[in-house]
């Protein structure tokens, strides 16, 4: 994207909370490179400590260790920033259906403190991840924003509520917001391991290791997977957007097409096999749909267009393709 709308932050802080997950650090990196102030909040439960460990020297970047559950925490975090970029949370929907408590407590409690820490530090803008999931079970596609279905989950109905929340702080507090609710996010720093791992980092380390990926049911589920540089250029142009139109609202953020989990593994398979070609032997396994999932994705990103000028750059084989490259070099 075009540094140009960075250039309206300078001067400025900016809070990213949960800045050393996957999509927070990559949005500190950003900031950080075109000489913004950047306050990161992490209490690192699902946040690596490599993946901010580059940005600990830079004059401009100040670690908080911290729990957005606490409220003291957000207000400590939140003094002297200008804006907020959200993207603290619990990912997952099976650990929401595992643990619906601690999935609650952090999306939705946690939310809600940095909504009143923003709003007691009268903050420009905040901008929050929100999610695709937030379409439940409403069928159509592609999925305009302003029709959704019922959640299918408890991850859903906290990014939902989140939502409700954003709205209600502006038109009780005229506190500015801007939801984006994420469409698959792959990309570098995206940790392959763990229960609850995206499929493309899990899908890449499997292959690396010459393990059979497994397909929940016959591979045709489709999802919009976006690459990272994608969601970073939704996250600065809400941010910096001039247009009163354009805020307090929700965007997709998407590529807007959709590719299968077959097609996804083809792909894999074509990027992998330039570093290994035994990996373009290795087969594929399947096994029964998982409780909760959806079974297509695709966003209407013309909003997005329309009111925030948003251009995505990489589509779903440019991004692997660099992903791909990241991984074999870092894990």
């Amino acid at each position: 994207m075009t540094s140009e709308p960075l250039k309206s932050l300078k001067g400025y802080k900016v809070l990213v909370t949960g800045g050393a997950g996957f999509i927070g650090s990559n949005l500190c990196e950003t900031l950080l490179k075109h000489d913004i102030k950047v306050v990161c909040l992490d209490n690192f439960s699902t946040g690596k400590r490599e993946n901010i460990k580059p940005f600990l020297k830079n004059p401009n970047f100040k670690l908080i260790e911290g729990d957005i559950r606490n409220l003291p925490d957000c207000h400590k975090a939140c003094e002297g920033v200008d804006y907020v970029l959200h993207e603290a949370a619990l990912g997952s929907v099976p650990r929401s259906i595992k643990d619906p408590i601690t999935t609650n407590d952090v999306n939705v409690s946690g939310f809600l403190n940095m909504l009143v820490a923003a709003r007691d530090a009268k903050v420009k803008r905040f901008v929050y991840a929100a999610s695709s999931s937030t379409y439940g079970d409403h069928e159509a596609l592609p999925k305009v924003e302003d029709v959704i279905g019922k959640p299918l989950s408890p991850y859903a109905i906290t990014k939902y509520v989140n939502e409700l929340y954003a709205d209600i702080f502006h038109t009780t507090y005229n506190l500015n917001t801007i939801g984006l609710r994420y469409f698959n996010v792959f990309g570098k720093r995206q940790d392959p391991n763990g229960a609850y791992a995206a499929v493309i980092p899990k899908f890449v380390q499997q292959f690396m290791d010459h393990e059979s990926p497994v397909i929940n049911g016959d591979g045709s589920y489709s999802r919009d997977f976006t690459y990272i540089e994608n969601v970073i250029q939704m996250n600065i142009l809400a941010l910096t957007t001039t247009n009163k139109e354009a805020l307090n609202t929700a965007y997709n953020v998407a590529y807007g097409e959709r590719t299968t989990l077959l097609e996804l593994t083809t792909l894999l398979k074509e990027h992998l096999g330039k570093f290994d070609k035994d990996i373009l032997n290795i087969e594929i396994k399947h096994r029964e749909n998982r409780l909760g999932d959806i079974p297509h994705s695709l966003a209407s990103i013309e909003k997005a267009k329309r009111l925030l000028n948003y251009k995505p750059q990489f589509n779903i084989s440019d991004g692997l393709k660099e992903a791909v490259s990241w991984y074999w070099k870092n894990i």
